[in-house]
């Protein structure tokens, strides 16, 4: 049963001002949590004990100046090229200047469109009706567009920057750490959150397949990176409850009954600079307020999971059908990650390379070329997995 959240319209400056004590308490209780600093790896490659010990503590992990000034400015521009070429609404065919916009050449179209300010999911039965409670929606300015894109799907294919992101040899590193060295993606997209414009993610916990499973764990729906190209605020950014990854399924019209309101009691905002990165457990309750303030975010996701919690499971695709994961599914998905690290290597060759243990061997295959742009990467998301 979901549970809408009634109030009066409030205006997006009104929004802000009512956030503003919140926003003070949470940014409080984050800085307070000892999760944050650079990616470390000890003396044999392995990420840190003590930030893999954080991690399993509170569900997440700020790696701090992950990206340089550079490659920043690489993401951001690819990002900006393909935003320029989006339709100037979801069902127009041209951009802003009048060229064919971008989207009909891939198999599952790049672009998400939502009202802005406004909560597409909370209260309702979408994404298996894992958001229940409706976020506040205030009113845009009346300057504001009738639409505002809040996703890009396929980063990989999409932005060449994002690949050679996707293959950092220390982001790898944290992803066997966690999930083991045979560890398998999820999916990749870009969360744009425009000043004035951004809609809200209503409070929710990823994934739908092992809440149940006898051997359950606070791992067992994988995690996600979160890249920063610019600073992630309390304003703009998502916001979660540390240590509910650990607790199952939490009942989270319950947390917003007792909160008094969608603003939950104990929450925190993941707040960063431009060029960090969050790793954050799928299992947290987590989600993100309409972004009324002043400020852009915009987040490159990229998800993993470990193999055993993906290999043999039948579960249900966006489109509704049912597929079972065997070995070679999930290997052909995982090659995303072996060209990625060889794109990266081409790209930065005095970067310690990451070895991908499922693919070892098949380097040549699984090289970065104009070969594998076409014969692997393209539509590659068509082959994303869910659990």
């Amino acid at each position: 049963m979901t549970v809408q959240q009634t109030s009066e319209t409030l205006s997006a400056d009104e929004h802000a001002r009512e956030m503003a004590d919140y926003i003070a308490k949470g940014e409080k209780l984050a800085h307070g949590l000892e999760n944050r600093g650079p990616i470390r790896l000890d003396e044999n490659g392995k990420l840190a004990a003590d930030i893999l010990q954080a991690y399993e503590t509170y569900g997440f992990y700020v790696f701090e100046s992950v990206i340089d000034d550079k490659e920043l400015e690489e993401l951001r521009s690819d990002v900006e090229q393909v935003l320029s070429r989006a339709p100037v609404t979801p069902e127009a065919t041209k951009d802003s200047q009048g060229r064919a916009a971008l989207g009909p050449e891939y198999s599952r179209y790049p672009f998400r469109f939502a009202k802005p300010l406004s909560d597409p999911l909370g209260g309702t039965d979408k994404n298996k009706g894992r958001h229940p409670v409706k976020m506040r929606n205030p009113a845009p300015n009346k300057s504001a567009p009738d639409w505002t894109i809040e996703l890009l799907l396929g980063n990989l294919h999409l932005m060449d920057s994002c690949l050679r992101l996707y293959g950092h040899p220390k982001l790898l590193a944290a992803a066997e750490a966690v999930n083991g060295p045979d560890f398998v993606p999820y999916n990749e997209v870009t969360f744009i959150k425009e000043p004035g414009l951004g809609p809200s993610v209503a409070w929710h916990q990823d994934g739908t397949t092992h809440w149940d499973a006898p051997d359950w764990d606070q791992f067992a729906h994988g995690f996600n990176f979160m890249a920063q190209l610019y600073p992630s605020t309390p304003g703009n950014g998502v916001w979660v409850l540390p240590g509910s990854q650990k607790s199952g399924k939490v009942n989270i019209s319950k947390l917003v009954e007792e909160s008094g309101s969608e603003r939950i009691d104990g929450a925190v905002p993941l707040v960063c600079k431009a060029g960090d990165v969050f790793m954050v457990n799928r299992q947290m309750v987590h989600g993100s307020f309409a972004n009324s303030s002043a400020d852009r975010r915009i987040t490159l996701n990229a998800g993993f999971f470990p193999r055993r919690r993906v290999l043999g499971v039948k579960t249900s695709q966006l489109d509704g059908t049912e597929e079972a994961y065997d070995a070679d599914r999930i290997n052909e998905r995982s090659r995303t990650i072996a060209i990625a690290s060889d794109a990266r290597q081409q790209k930065f060759p005095q970067e310690h390379r990451y070895s991908y243990q499922p693919l070892k061997g098949a380097e040549l295959e699984n090289s970065w070329s104009e070969d594998t742009r076409r014969n692997c990467l393209l539509n590659y998301n068509l082959r994303d997995i869910y659990i």
